[in-house]
């Protein structure tokens, strides 16, 4: 790293970490020292550089035992205009088509062709969307409906603005023509309140049993949790919410699951079925387990994966990754609210199953459960990746002794500032094939390799 440390935010966006003085804290890296007013005491609260030494797996050093899969990635639509593509969805309709999100405003129809040079636009939201920063606001999620093939629904987030807001909107499929939707169609179900412009997510999925639609958030954005809306039930923010599209409650445009775990927890949002989180980018429900792995971008030091189970607490801003984050610490001592900085008695904090450090990355992109069969080594593995490094690897979870048992790289550049792909997502083709976008316009296939 050249004598510097880095921080990251999503996508990796990296700056030097540098030694500076605020109001009796000196922060080194993101190891803060506490000063008190009269100097008679020093005290060290997590020194980044004595974790940046630590071992990389926190969790199972051994996990990276084991033979790895033999795969390689190979560039598809080479010669096809694409531009920040941050979603891969196949329509469920009996067509496999392939749908690509692209940040900026369009979901393009993919060519069956793979050497074609043009797509058909199938939603342009360009003048409909709006960003203050276009780094991290934009089209940001799609799913369809599972009927898609019945009702032509399908569902999506982006950013608007005044006030700035994650919009989840619904729309439908042109009665006249497959290939397009109808943009008049537009029925909003939720907006959530986004003090700034990081740290949206977006992420949406729907569960393969319960059919209910899954929405990630983030915290607010900004830095260290600032807004301390993660770890709260009054918030949408920094949460997995969970609806039911098919049905009202009251006057929302979407129905509660009445076993969503706050429904009746006084003050609660009843949307939320998982709290305590960054930001969340990208993950999946395996069909064949049930288990929602989800990543979750870290800030100074770790990245993390976590099974995401109902009404559990995923400890974002107490903690990154495994570890006390030093930053709510500092926060609150500023505040005055010293007091805070422990969760409370009667508060369980779910660990992550797989955290990393800077050493192997600086921001996290979950994929999802490997069920194709092109690269049978892979099966029941979830894959994922870094934006910033370009490393992929490949994670096996024992969901019996509910622990890691293994961690491939599939990928690791020889240079990290020039990697095969910056991944913002990892999503199945028609065939439950691996397909990694490239945050730089790419889109690449995992093959195996000869």
């Amino acid at each position: 790293m050249r004598g510097s440390f880095a921080a990251s935010d999503r996508f990796g966006k990296s700056s030097l970490i540098e030694i500076r003085k605020m109001d009796g804290l000196t922060n080194f890296g993101c190891g803060f020292f506490q000063i008190d007013s009269t100097m008679r005491r020093m005290r060290t609260v997590i020194p980044a550089i004595l974790i940046l030494a630590a071992s990389m797996w926190a969790i199972h050093p051994d996990v990276l035992a084991g033979e790895a899969p033999r795969a390689t990635l190979q560039k598809l639509y080479p010669d096809l205009a694409v531009e920040r593509p941050v979603s891969l969805q196949v329509s469920p309709d009996g067509t496999n088509r392939r749908f690509l999100v692209q940040q900026t405003g369009k979901i393009l129809i993919l060519p069956k062709e793979e050497a074609a040079t043009e797509a058909k636009v199938f939603l342009d939201l360009t003048s409909s969307i709006q960003v203050e920063k276009d780094f991290e606001e934009g089209f940001l999620g799609l799913a369809f409906h599972p009927k898609y093939q019945e009702n032509g629904r399908f569902y999506v987030t982006f950013s608007r603005q005044g006030p700035k807001r994650l919009v989840l909107a619904e729309y439908r499929v042109s009665t006249s023509n497959p290939d397009v939707a109808d943009p008049t169609s537009e029925r909003i179900l939720l907006e959530v309140q986004e003090p700034e412009w990081n740290h949206n997510s977006g992420f949406l999925l729907f569960g393969h049993e319960d059919g209910m639609l899954y929405l990630c958030v983030g915290d607010g954005g900004l830095k260290n949790g600032v807004f301390l809306l993660a770890p709260k039930l009054t918030s949408w923010c920094g949460k997995v919410l969970r609806i039911d599209v098919d049905k009202r409650t009251g006057k929302r445009e979407y129905g509660i699951p009445e076993d969503n775990p706050f429904v009746f927890t006084p003050n609660a949002a009843p949307e939320i079925w998982a709290y305590g989180l960054r930001n969340p980018w990208g993950g999946g429900i395996d069909p064949e387990t049930g288990l929602f792995f989800l990543a979750d971008v870290g800030q100074d030091l770790y990245e993390e994966i976590n099974l995401i189970e109902k009404g559990r607490n995923y400890g974002w801003n107490y903690r990154e990754g495994l570890h006390e984050f030093p930053g709510r610490r500092a926060l609150l001592t500023s505040l005055g609210m010293e007091a805070q900085t422990e969760p409370k008695k009667d508060i369980v904090l779910t660990d992550p199953i797989l955290e990393y450090n800077r050493a192997e990355g600086l921001s996290i992109t979950g994929g999802y459960v490997y069920r194709g069969k092109a690269i049978p080594a892979l099966t029941g593995m979830f894959l994922y990746g870094d934006w910033r490094f370009g490393n992929l690897w490949a994670l096996e979870y024992d969901s019996d002794q509910k622990q890691v048992t293994a961690n491939h790289v599939i990928e690791k550049p020889a240079d990290p500032a020039n990697p095969t792909v910056q991944p913002t997502g990892i999503w199945p083709d028609e065939n439950g094939e691996p397909m990694y976008l490239d945050w730089r316009g790419a889109i690449f296939r995992l093959v195996p390799a000869e």
